[in-house]
């Protein structure tokens, strides 16, 4: 493999690393705790970050949201939609140019989250045409899919792309994601998020989303 056909796709984490939604969750969480007389804390935030949705699912019913678990979620995503539609959200700063460079030079991308895959969709849209041609999110777990920090999604998201998980590059923020990115083999570099990644084999640490551009990722060919 060449310089120039590296990495082969790019495997992107999608709140904190895309798109700054994590406010935008917790406006919901807390909104719909509170419709049923509880309080959704920052310690309740801190125990679900990062986590698979059922956790937050398991959270809410634990504050009083009634129901099964597809009755909370169902519930949760309804005011979510709402939240979203009065704020949509956009791409973090220096994300869109990235993204236009892997247009450019024909590399495909995925989104790979714990949360929805309906959220997920939505911000693929916002992408230049057929740039994320995989989303792997709640509806991948629900048949199967082992979330983060298990490597089963990043490697799923590789399979369904048709590309080596080595010629690929995983961007995340999180310490269970980038769990995920290396124990699937795949160079992973880390964004500033909520969480602190800690340093390690595989892992690229960079101060700023805007340091992520394609020269970077063409750099760390794993043969180098």
């Amino acid at each position: 493999m060449s310089a120039a056909d590296f990495p082969r796709a790019v495997l992107f984490d999608h709140d904190g690393t895309l798109v700054d939604t994590e406010p935008l969750w917790e406006t919901g969480k807390q909104r719909i705790v509170a419709a049923h007389g509880g309080e959704w804390t920052d310690r309740d935030t801190w125990d679900t970050l990062g986590e698979p949705l059922a956790a937050t699912v398991q959270r809410l019913s634990e504050l009083g949201v009634p129901g099964s678990p597809e009755e909370v979620f169902r519930e949760f995503y309804e005011v979510l939609e709402d939240v979203l539609a009065k704020n949509p959200p956009t791409f973090i700063p220096g994300i869109r140019p990235l993204l236009a460079d892997l247009d450019r030079a024909g590399i495909p991308a995925a989104i790979v989250t714990n949360a929805t895959s309906e959220v997920a969709r939505y911000t693929a849209g916002l992408a230049p045409d057929n740039l994320f041609r995989v989303i792997i999110g709640d509806e991948e777990v629900a048949q199967g899919v082992t979330p983060k920090p298990d490597p089963d999604a990043y490697l799923e998201a590789a399979r369904r792309l048709g590309v080596d998980p080595r010629a690929c590059v995983v961007v995340e923020d999180s310490p269970s994601g980038a769990a995920a990115g290396v124990a699937a083999g795949i160079v992973t570099v880390v964004v500033p998020g909520v969480q602190q990644v800690p340093e390690g084999p595989g892992v690229v640490h960079v101060p700023e989303h805007s340091a992520v551009t394609l020269d970077l990722l063409r750099s760390l060919d794993p043969r180098d």
